[in-house]
């Protein structure tokens, strides 16, 4: 029977009683879609393919040699915790819409994925979500990419023996345009933080039932269906069994030396003093640095960092309407629209991120967010985010402004920040925050299934 993507029970991916159709497709689904890979370490190749007999030969080696299942990976991280057997490294692939051109597929081949987002290419939606033109884009995000291949491991030396071996296999008609490396960053309490010094994707859509088993869930259901990052690949062999899911790419350099000083700054200007100064830059992310929700409490907890909430009763006097997690996943509304993320933090730094050093002591560029999220539908799940809720100055009510993290576009609009927290009273008018995250460039990919990869 074909997978249900709209199943309203967790994935039990190893229960002996699974139907033979999803068996297939956890074995022919790539991972770090339905569960995160370890990824402290990783590389990003966009490749280019100018002779379709041999891009094919190219990916359908790399498939059959250096790419495991989803199920593989899940068998690991079980054992992982039952040994301490380290698993193997990821190795992704994500091809565009000119790459299945690349490819030698028809235009009638492409169309059948129904996503006009995928079909048509970022550079085609930038006045969708305010995106920077594409000269502003980094060289070789203008160009045609037809793939990215994603290298993850927990260690540096893995991923660059391995993106070596794979460089060494791309055919001499193929073309290296471009090529980024990630590296996690971490605070003292072992928690996956980003350039700002925020504790960083914490609330993500769970697919599988051990993950949602390990989840507390009394106000907040973390279990999302299939379909929110799954599809079935219309070019496989068998779309019945095999699926894959649609990949934003997208870099976004941080200037944290901006954002530390916008953080300074309206704590000066709601006169707040002492650890309350921290609730300044919790109503920019909507939560404090340790991850602490700010809709829950009015300063860091200390402890783990809480997914168990929700915004019912809040007003905005506690979380701001405006709040990047607040706008990016409303939790009472828009389950459907929500991403399995997947980013991956860049650059290197002298400062520590989650310090209190001054401003000026932070980096103005050169760090930012690989920004990866796994997708059933584009349209209506990473761009209905960006431009319906992160762009939007009206989000839930008049005056909110947009997003003060990923927000784009213009900032006319004048915002209050409420005074105290829990309090109606709120602060004069005030312009909005300046843009501190600028896209440099990216596409759109699906990652298709290994079946489908295999047989090239």
């Amino acid at each position: 029977m074909p997978v249900d993507l709209e199943n309203q029970h967790p994935l039990a991916w190893d229960s002996p009683t699974l139907d033979a159709d999803t068996k297939a497709m956890l074995d022919n689904l790539q991972p770090n879609i339905l569960h995160a890979h370890v990824r402290e370490h990783m590389s990003v190749l966009l490749v280019q393919f100018n002779d379709a007999a041999e891009g094919k030969a190219f990916l359908r080696n790399l498939a059959s040699t250096k790419m495991k299942s989803a199920r593989t990976h899940l068998e690991e991280l079980r054992d992982f915790v039952v040994t301490g057997m380290e698993g193997t490294p990821y190795v992704g692939v994500g091809v565009s819409q000119a790459g299945y051109h690349a490819l030698g597929h028809s235009d009638a081949e492409v169309s059948l994925f129904a996503d006009e987002t995928f079909r048509a290419g970022m550079k085609q939606r930038i006045t969708l979500v305010s995106d920077p033109p594409v000269e502003e884009w980094e060289q070789a995000y203008r160009l045609e990419i037809h793939a990215v291949i994603l290298i993850g491991d927990a260690t540096p030396g893995t991923v660059d023996a391995l993106r070596e071996e794979i460089l060494g296999e791309l055919p001499a008609s193929a073309q290296v345009l471009g090529k980024e490396i990630g590296l996690g960053l971490r605070n003292p309490a072992g928690d996956g933080i980003e350039h700002f010094g925020y504790v960083d994707g914490r609330s993500q859509p769970l697919f599988l039932k051990d993950d949602v088993d390990a989840e507390p869930a009394t106000v907040w259901n973390p279990f999302f269906p299939l379909g929110n990052a799954l599809l079935p690949d219309p070019l496989s062999p068998n779309p019945v069994q095999h699926h894959g899911s649609y990949l934003v790419f997208r870099k976004l350099e941080q200037n944290v030396r901006a954002f530390r000083q916008i953080e300074q700054d309206l704590a000066n200007g709601l006169s707040l003093t002492g650890i309350d100064r921290e609730r300044a830059g919790a109503m920019l992310v909507g939560r404090f640095r340790d991850g602490t929700p700010l809709t829950s409490k009015p300063k860091p907890s200390g402890g783990p960092v809480p997914n168990d909430f929700v915004y019912d009763g809040d007003d905005g006097t506690r979380c701001p309407f405006s709040a990047h997690i607040r706008k990016t996943n409303p939790r009472s509304f828009g389950r459907e629209v929500l991403m399995a993320r997947r980013g991956q933090t860049y650059g290197t730094r002298t400062d520590q991120p989650w310090d209190d050093s001054p401003p000026q002591d932070r980096p103005t560029g050169g760090v930012g967010l690989l920004f990866m999220a796994f997708n059933g539908a584009l349209v209506s799940q990473f761009e209905f985010t960006q431009q319906k809720w992160a762009n939007n100055p009206k989000f839930q009510k008049p005056g909110t402004g947009l997003d003060p993290v990923i927000g784009q576009g213009p900032r006319d609009l004048q915002v209050s920040f409420p005074k105290a927290w829990g309090q109606p009273e709120l602060s004069p008018p005030q312009a909005q925050v300046a843009q501190t995250v600028t896209m440099k460039g990216g596409e759109y990919f699906f990652a298709p299934s290994l079946a489908y990869l295999r047989g090239l």
